[in-house]
Parts: C-alpha cells; sequence; structure tokens
C-alpha cells in the first residue's frame, strides 16, 4: 500500500470523524459519500470549468485558439494528476484506452454530422479537436478514482464473456446504427438483465452500503447529461440542429448510459479484483 494512500486514508478517516461529530450517522454519511464523489470526479470538474473560463476570456485575436488551449489544459491537468499521485500509471494507461476510442468515436461522429466544433483549432484531426479525447477520459478518470476512493466491489458478478461482450456490442453500435439497425433497446434490456442482481458494493468510515449497478449507471449518465450541456451552451460543440441555447436531447442521457458501460469495462480490465461473487465480508455491519 502506498504512503500517499495511507495519507489519504488518514485524511478522510479525520474528516468522517469530523463529520460524525456535527451530523447524524445517517447524514455524515451522506455528506461524506458527497465529498468522495466530488473529488472522484476531480479530472473532469476541472475540464468543465476550463470550458466556461475559456469561453468568458478567450478572445479572436489571440495567437493560440481555445481549443489548443484546451488541449494543453487537459495534458497538463493529466500529468499534474499522475505527479501528485492521484492516479496510478496503471490507471493513466486504461484511460489513454478510453481517450482513444473515444476519439476514434469522435472523429466517426463528427464525420457523420451528429455534432460539429466550430471553433478554428491547429491541434486537430479530421476536425475534431484533441482535447475531446480527454472528454472520455475524464470518465474513466472518474471511475478509477471513485473505485478506489470507496473501496468498491461488485457483486454478484456476472461471467467475464458476458461482461467484456456487452461493452463490445455498445460500442459497436454507436458506429452500426447509422447504416443498420439501432440495437440499443436491446443494449438497454441486456444492460438490466446482465446486472440485475449485481450491486455495487461500497465503503463510508467502516460502514459497507450498496446500490444496483445499473442505478448508479443511470444516475451518473443524468451528471453527464448535465456536463453535455454545458459544453453546448459554452459553444464547444453543437449537436446537429441544435443551437448554443438548446437543451441537449434527452436521449443523451440514453447515449451515456450505454457508454458508461464501456468505460466500466474498460477499467476492469486492470481492475479485475473488484469483480467478484460475494459482496464484502464486512457488509452487514
Amino acid at each position: 500500500m502506498s504512503s500517499s494512500y495511507v495519507g489519504a486514508m488518514k485524511h478522510e478517516d479525520i474528516l468522517h470523524q469530523s463529520l460524525n461529530s456535527h451530523l447524524p450517522r445517517l447524514a455524515a454519511a451522506f455528506a461524506m459519500f458527497v465529498i468522495k464523489q466530488a473529488w472522484a470526479c476531480l479530472f473532469g470538474g476541472c475540464l468543465l470549468a476550463a470550458l466556461i473560463v475559456t469561453k468568458l476570456v478567450w478572445q479572436e485575436d489571440w495567437p493560440l485558439a481555445r481549443y489548443d488551449a484546451l488541449v494543453l489544459t487537459a495534458i497538463s491537468l493529466q500529468i499534474l494528476f499522475l505527479w501528485l499521485k492521484l492516479e496510478s500509471w496503471t490507471e493513466a494507461k486504461v484511460i489513454a484506452l478510453f481517450h482513444l476510442s473515444g476519439t476514434l468515436m469522435e472523429i466517426f461522429k463528427v464525420s457523420a454530422g451528429s455534432w460539429s466544433y466550430p471553433e478554428p483549432g491547429l491541434l486537430k484531426l479530421f476536425d475534431v479537436p484533441l482535447f475531446s479525447g480527454f472528454m472520455y477520459a475524464a470518465v474513466g478518470s472518474y471511475m478509477a478514482r471513485v473505485i478506489r476512493l470507496f473501496d468498491m466491489v461488485f457483486a454478484p458478478f456476472p461471467p467475464a464473456v458476458l461482461h467484456f461482450g456487452l461493452a463490445v456490442a455498445v460500442y459497436i453500435n454507436f458506429f452500426s446504427h447509422h447504416f443498420i439497425w439501432d440495437a440499443r433497446l436491446l443494449l438497454f434490456l441486456g444492460t438490466v438483465l446482465l446486472y440485475a442482481q449485481t450491486r455495487i458494493w461500497f465503503r463510508i468510515g467502516t460502514s459497507w452500503y450498496w446500490m444496483p449497478l445499473a442505478l448508479a449507471a443511470f444516475l451518473s449518465s443524468l451528471f453527464l447529461w448535465i456536463a453535455e450541456n454545458i459544453g453546448t451552451f459554452t459553444g464547444t460543440w453543437i449537436y446537429a440542429g441544435q443551437s448554443a441555447l438548446d437543451m441537449v436531447s434527452l436521449d443523451k442521457v440514453g447515449s451515456w448510459y450505454l457508454l458508461l458501460y464501456v468505460a466500466f469495462a474498460t477499467v476492469t480490465l486492470v481492475k479485475r479484483e473488484v469483480l467478484c461473487q460475494n459482496g464484502p465480508s464486512v457488509m452487514h455491519s
């Protein structure tokens, strides 16, 4: 166990004890849950803050394009996270994989006219600014960090071949539905059936709590939909037929819900130990 992790555990215990001394037990646990979730979202939160700040201050005649500044900001954040040991190198490799898969999807979707990036920039690939991949990487970063921060265990878990097979099917459907029948309804059903019994066990203090995996994915997709609205309100990307003042279609909640299973499968490539048939031994505490 690394010294940085031990130090983080000590700070967490002190904070939890402080909350327990001022709040009822369940209120303190909920407050701790919110704080740890916010800490897990740090990378994505920093990127969203960068979208807002650059939109407010950036001038068209500045020598550096806003999109290029966002690329440099995202790279700097990733280096900083590694330097501060907020992410491990193993986690960074998986996040990089998700960055790559996200960028490939972006290139395809932009070429298909699903959405566009209206501003200029040098650091673009097929009209897709390179910072867009970091938006997907932020989801991977959140998942890797939240699993570690909450000591999460996923149980009972379905066979690995079905787990990864569903993720592959979801990813393929994001491309194939442009040419053949959209299978997302079947994929929605597949997530519910496959993970019907799977609970996310997570620790707050010395107590264990659980939430159905499908419910957690749905709630997470709602927050990602809100983040998408920040992206479109700042004009960073625009969906086909949408103005910057229009809300993102609620259909995108379903898209994010499915994409989260791709992100989850990607993260569990290196965190296989969190997938098990039984919950924590102290789950009734």
